[in-house]
């Protein structure tokens, strides 16, 4: 579509120009043969959406601060389209990602755009739980009764006798139950502000339609709290229909099943309870009960520094990576700890990352770690190929497996369960590995790691322990055991 086509001459002579909106990107780079175009079939209801939704943010001036979250399904690349900023998240995920979008940048106006297999199958829960509390998000939610992306299977919202492939007989509400009413069911929680529903089944009602979603969008502008705007769209293809066809099924089918109406307009419920105080964040995680624990000032060697610590279950995989954040934290830096772990309570995988940054961390998944801490041999054999080259690898035990093919990074053999045993307790192996890396790398001040450990752990002689273990670690980097990467002929350390 051009950016701009010349229309007829008008009776007052003024010419007029039909305008793609600047909410859309000048040309849509999905695909360079179709660039002024979008992915949408011939009277799919998604870009009139599109269409109304970029020229309520024009008109509104709110392009510059919309983030817009996009689904999975048929819009699934409205990322292509909107010059926003712009999240696509996993199947259902919208409320959530938008919850945590709005909280994280609350000056933002947060759109969730979703179909209703992703809304209403799999997202049930996320938007019942982001209206319920009231989430200052807005959400447009197109209903065409079916899955339309991957190959149109019946949906939450199919009609009662439609047919789908998978309900080639109709849908029966004794066999497959009633399709589900969104609008309705939101309408029964006491926080959403505003919820409406509308339908794209021809000029009038896109008309009203226009105007919910400019309603919409001002309720959240203005801090208002939650809304919700459903639109009843077309779908030709996947119905096997021509578009003016689909148009009229729209307003014939579905709008008797699912009424147009506005289901709520009015203030948020007032709070039961008076919330309770914002605390400062440090006394919250009382990491600062006094001026002495000050954070410490320090001059970190990285900008940026990943690393991933992994093992099985019991082995403080987890905590080691908690800690280190904690002590990024009282540093001053930005950190971001991510944990993945099986159902085991002991001898599980179990992994982490943790990133310590002098700048906003961007993702806090680790592919290519600087540093790898690793626990156990099935760690060192699936991760160390991960490693950044001239990256650190601190593996638990003596020496390497003799069929290991090591990767272009260092390599330090700690026998940290056996020093751990000989200090009287197995469980700070971890804190052994955790002297090593902070000798080695120099990444965190060990007096932040005392400090940590000290208000971390509350039985005294476990603490003595924990300390024992931490020094154990960093005198091992320290002794001719251990030999600098820089002195082996080959690059690494064994």
């Amino acid at each position: 579509m051009p950016e701009e086509t010349a229309g007829a001459t008008a009776n007052n002579g003024f010419e007029l120009i039909h305008s793609k909106s600047p909410v859309f990107f000048p040309v849509y780079e999905r695909k360079g043969e179709l660039r002024h175009q979008t992915h949408y079939c011939p009277g799919c209801g998604h870009g009139i959406a599109h269409k109304l939704i970029a020229e309520a943010l024009e008109d509104m001036k709110l392009q510059d601060s919309t983030i817009l979250v996009s689904p999975v399904g048929c819009s699934v690349f409205a990322y292509y389209y909107f010059d926003l900023g712009n999240v696509q998240v996993a199947h259902g995920r919208a409320p959530a990602a938008a919850t945590g979008l709005k909280r994280a940048c609350p000056d933002k106006i947060v759109i969730a755009y979703q179909g209703d297999g992703d809304l209403a199958a799999i997202g049930t829960a996320e938007i019942i739980h982001a209206a319920n509390r009231g989430e200052t998000i807005t959400v447009f939610f197109v209903n065409n009764a079916i899955y339309g992306m991957t190959g149109g299977q019946m949906a939450p919202t199919t009609l009662v006798g439609q047919k789908t492939t998978t309900s080639p007989w109709g849908r029966r509400p004794l066999n497959e139950g009633f399709p589900l009413h969104a609008c309705e069911l939101l309408a029964t929680l006491d926080a959403p502000v505003y919820i409406e529903r509308v339908a794209l089944s021809d000029n009038k009602n896109i008309m009203r339609a226009r105007r919910a979603i400019r309603k919409a969008l001002e309720v959240q502008r203005d801090g208002v709290g939650f809304s919700f705007v459903e639109i009843l769209s077309p779908c030709p293809t996947i119905w096997g229909m021509e578009p003016v066809d689909a148009r009229k099924w729209v307003a014939e089918k579905m709008i008797p099943v699912f009424p147009l109406q506005i289901f709520r307009d009015n203030k948020p419920a007032p709070l039961a309870d008076t919330p309770p105080p914002i605390l400062p964040l440090a006394e919250v995680l009382e990491i600062q009960s006094a001026p002495a624990r000050a954070a410490i000032e320090y001059s970190h060697p990285f900008h940026e520094l990943k690393i991933k610590i992994a093992g099985f279950g019991g082995q403080g995989v987890l905590l080691l990576g908690q800690l280190l954040a904690e002590m990024g934290m009282r540093e001053g830096l930005e950190v971001s700890w991510l944990p993945s772990y099986g159902p085991e309570m002991r001898s599980g995988s179990a992994h982490c990352d943790v990133c310590l940054s002098e700048e906003r961390v961007g993702s806090p998944l680790v592919s290519q770690p600087d540093v790898l801490v690793a626990m156990n041999e099935i760690s060192l054999r699936k991760f160390a190929s991960w490693v950044q080259p001239g990256g650190l690898v601190l593996y638990n035990a003596a020496v390497l497996p003799a069929d290991f093919d090591p990767p272009a990074a260092r390599i330090a053999c700690i026998p940290a369960s056996q020093i751990a045993d000989t200090l009287g307790s197995a469980k700070v192996a971890n804190m052994v590995m955790m002297g090593a890396l902070l000798e080695e790398t120099g990444c965190l001040a060990p007096e932040t790691a005392k400090r940590t450990i000290e208000d971390r752990v509350r039985r005294t002689e476990l603490l003595e322990t924990n300390r024992k273990a931490l020094e154990a670690g960093r005198r091992f980097i320290d002794s001719d055991i251990w030999v600098g990467a820089e002195s082996q002929p080959d690059g690494f350390a064994y």
